[in-house]
């Protein structure tokens, strides 16, 4: 049965138009991956000038009356990219969007949606909603600008309307959607998504595929719990928020990077050493990571956050 919260209202927050704004994100090939499901893999790197600022994964899910898309992307112009790739399969209107979680790189995109149907649903965690319009929307807008030298220009935060909650189901042209919060995860507002009539599973920014996340906003202990969750729900295709789609593996070698790095840090932080000790001694054990986008940038601040939470669980 489909549970909803109040729609908690819609927020437009505005930014200047660039003088060297782009109309749209460059075309990415639109990957089908089931029998409903298509997925734009994105870039591995993070939001830049090459890229224009597009890195996430994309989705279309078609029904038998409408089309739910799932994280459409970090500008308005990576929306409307997906929304030409839309017509290349379909010409049904987009009833919902589903947001995964608060970080703009994911659902900046929603105000493309919109802005062709004009009645579209959009959907996402309390938490995230509540972030969203507590300032969260506009630092993102912003980023996205900066990063991109203005070719987001344009972009308006249109912050999703309609909360989920772990547990809540939504049915749409006779294909069920599942929405799984774990707590404290990634962001501390992530939602994972299953359509159960393909056995797919969207992961959010909870598991990444050869792309390593920043975990600034999470937990580590609560990121390996999102991963035993989607494990358990033994979906046959996992699509993490970066990376590569794929079966179990995609979660099993994400769970395994940070068990790894985490209960490491915890050894050592019994034996006194500090982060810069542990270091040398937990690389060596994380090998098979070293190629993955973003190792080498995030593996030392993945080693100090970790010991604060190691610190914080601790009292």
């Amino acid at each position: 049965m489909t549970r909803f919260i109040k729609p908690a209202g819609l927020l437009l927050l505005f930014f200047s138009h660039s003088l060297v704004a782009g109309e749209i994100v460059r075309d990415y090939p639109l990957d089908k991956i089931s029998d409903r499901v298509y997925i734009i893999h994105g870039p591995l790197e993070t939001p830049n000038v090459e890229n224009q600022g597009f890195m996430n994964n994309p989705a279309i899910v078609e029904t038998s009356d409408s089309i739910v898309i799932v994280d459409p992307g970090s500008s308005l112009q990576a929306g409307r990219m997906l929304m030409k790739q839309l017509k290349s399969i379909s010409d049904k209107p987009v009833s919902h969007v589903l947001n995964t979680h608060i970080h703009g790189d994911h659902w900046l995109g929603n105000q493309a949606v919109a802005e062709k149907y004009p009645e579209v649903r959009i959907l996402a965690h309390p938490a995230m909603i509540a972030k969203a319009e507590a300032g969260e929307a506009e630092v993102w807008v912003k980023l996205m600008h900066r990063l991109t030298d203005g070719f987001t220009g344009g972009t308006r935060a249109l912050i999703p309307g309609v909360a989920v909650n772990d547990g809540d189901s939504l049915e749409v042209g006779g294909v069920e959607f599942r929405f799984y919060a774990p707590e404290n995860a990634h962001s501390r507002t992530d939602m994972m998504i299953e359509v159960v009539n393909d056995s797919v599973m969207f992961l959010g920014d909870n598991v990444l595929y050869q792309r390593i996340a920043r975990m600034d906003d999470g937990s580590f202990s609560g990121s390996i719990a999102a991963c035993d969750i989607a494990l358990e729900v033994g979906s046959k295709l996992y699509v993490p928020g970066h990376g590569p789609s794929g079966g179990k593996t995609v979660v099993e070698s994400y769970r395994n990077y940070l068990d790894t790095l985490y209960s490491q840090v915890a050894a050592y932080y019994e034996d006194d050493l500090s982060d810069f000790e542990m270091k040398p001694k937990i690389r060596p054990s994380l090998s098979a990571y070293h190629n993955w986008a973003g190792f080498e940038s995030e593996f030392g601040r993945h080693i100090s956050l970790a010991i604060l939470e190691v610190e914080q669980n601790s009292f």
